[in-house]
């Protein structure tokens, strides 16, 4: 769905480490992913600084190797925090979404 970025912002560090979650990937892969599942507005740019801050933050283990078609590639593992972190962003997310549900089914009536 187009018209996404702003809102994605808040969430995109939750997709892509749920994505890694799944196993070892790479940046490309891991923005081909997002464009299968309908996310259209999502540059390479954006995910490889959200790689790049996922990595500051420690939450994700780092290879890099030589790619069989080009130039060395950064593989990606989810590490312990990074599972903790992600298992945050579920609980916050599963918050939010409640919230909203109710929020749309009361109309925002108290």
């Amino acid at each position: 769905m187009k018209g996404l970025s702003e809102l994605l912002k808040g969430v995109l560090e939750g997709i892509v480490l749920q994505h890694i979650a799944a196993g070892e990937t790479y940046g490309y892969e891991i923005t081909q992913y997002l464009t299968q599942l309908g996310f259209e507005d999502i540059v390479e740019g954006t995910v490889y600084t959200v790689l790049l801050r996922l990595e500051k933050k420690g939450l994700l283990d780092v290879e890099r190797r030589k790619s069989s078609v080009g130039p060395m590639r950064k593989f990606y593992t989810l590490n312990a925090a990074g599972r903790a972190y992600l298992a945050a962003f579920w609980q916050k997310w599963d918050f939010l979404a409640a919230k909203l549900a109710q929020l749309e089914e009361t109309g925002g009536v108290k």
